[in-house]
């Protein structure tokens, strides 16, 4: 699935799910480096253990970042 962040400086993330946990993220844009370890940390757990650590997280003074756009996407899915 490749969801279309909003209010990040990456554009969209291609998510993968590979029974029942996640298999790979992909951000396209943001802090490369960063954005690499999230998917690296992220890989192999339940969407719902990713959800609930990264939901909430925000950037500066923006409401949202890319590891809560991430929790948005996986709940997205989960809920297909």
């Amino acid at each position: 699935m490749i969801y279309k962040t909003k209010g990040t400086c990456s554009t969209s993330i291609d998510v993968e799910l590979k029974d029942g946990v996640i298999d790979s993220v992909k951000f396209t844009g943001g802090c490369n480096g960063n954005l690499q370890g999230i998917s690296a940390l992220v890989k192999g757990m339940k969407p719902e253990e990713a959800i609930s650590r990264l939901k909430g997280i925000r950037c500066g003074f923006k409401p949202t970042s890319c590891p809560d756009q991430l929790a948005h996407a996986l709940e997205e899915m989960i809920a297909q």
